[in-house]
């Protein structure tokens, strides 16, 4: 099991520098970039000053170089006009846009992000694995139809839609202010017992929302596999020897249905992240997704490839995660090469 978790880990370190390449290239592809766009701007109006500055973050930044030392310079595998200086030293680089270290604007944004995605995750989780388990073993009784309309409902729903709909009733039924983490007098004060019960309670509607879309195709999946397993030989023949049919469900079925259920883990990550940006702009929150946005669309390459990265961390994270899972789930996960470490 520790050659198969070092063998896993090691693994990270090529697929993130790959990943990181294509990332690199993909905010790359637009024509001009944002500084070019900016000096443009400020030539076509005579402003001298702010169009030196620009040429200097320009310099500065090694955006004259080719794509190749741009890229060397970004990850710190060589040199800049600063040294050594890139993501592998922890400098994410610089936002042309918001005119800040892109360590400091993304800082808190992250962190909220991750807060909502772990709240969103466990969600979906404790919500989907209960439904799925009683709609299998409960096959076209009415909880069954029940648990399938609701989740023809999460699936067709859009989320901005029940966004709207969730933040109206919450403010009317429970005083929750629309928009936002916290209530807008607390949105500068310092972290106290307050903000924290207040950040609590305004994150309700976005796990649920977010949620809702990847509760209903979970509960679907587990549902799919658990009725497979149900209907095959080895169930029939420990009910026909008198097995407990819920030391059997538990034992055996769930068990074996339970693999793409673990392994999906990986893609819910990102799909997380890049599902909830529409409503994080409807909601007015604080994440990563609207200003992962406003960076593409301005071009911000530095801005918008430290938010990629991210995503990408949080991929290969959440598939080494989903792995070691299946492999203490399934011993058959670590086989190589024929035989069982």
């Amino acid at each position: 099991m520790l050659t198969y978790l070092a063998r896993r880990t090691l693994l990270m370190i090529p697929t993130l520098l790959i990943i990181s390449v294509l990332i690199f290239l993909i905010i790359k592809l637009p024509p001009g970039d944002y500084l070019s766009n900016q000096i443009a701007e400020l030539r076509s109006q005579g402003e001298t000053s702010a169009m030196e500055r620009a040429e200097f973050l320009r310099s500065q930044y090694a955006l004259d170089r080719s794509i190749m030392e741009q890229y060397g310079i970004w990850m710190g595998f060589i040199p800049g006009p600063n040294g050594f200086s890139g993501i592998l030293q922890g400098d994410w680089g610089w936002s042309f846009e918001y005119n800040r270290p892109v360590g400091e604007l993304i800082g808190d944004r992250l962190l909220m992000t991750a807060f909502i995605n772990f709240f969103t995750i466990l969600f979906i989780y404790a919500v989907a694995f209960p439904i799925g388990v009683y709609s299998a073993t409960r096959q076209y009784s009415w909880g069954d139809y029940g648990f399938t309309l609701f989740g023809y409902i999460g699936l067709a729903t859009p989320n901005f839609l029940l966004a709207l709909v969730m933040l109206y009733y919450a403010n009317i039924w429970f005083g929750i202010s629309i928009g936002g983490l916290v209530d807008p007098e607390l949105i500068d004060a310092p972290w106290n017992w307050e903000k924290i019960k207040s950040m609590m309670v305004h994150m309700i509607v976005p796990v649920v929302v977010i949620g809702t879309s990847g509760t209903a195709a979970m509960i679907r999946r587990l549902r799919a596999n658990l009725l497979d397993e149900l209907q095959k030989q080895y169930v029939t023949t420990a009910r026909a020897k008198g097995l407990p049919p819920l030391r059997l469900l538990v034992k055996y079925p769930i068990r074996m249905a339970l693999n793409p259920f673990i392994s999906d883990l990986g893609n819910l990550l990102p799909s997380v992240v890049s599902g909830s940006v529409i409503v994080s702009v409807v909601m007015s929150l604080p994440t990563a997704g609207p200003m992962l946005l406003g960076a593409l669309q301005s071009l911000d390459q530095y801005l918008a490839g430290s938010f990629l990265m991210f995503l990408a961390l949080l991929t290969v994270v959440g598939m080494l995660v989903s792995d070691i899972l299946l492999a203490l789930l399934d011993p058959r996960i670590r086989l190589t090469g024929g035989q069982a470490k």
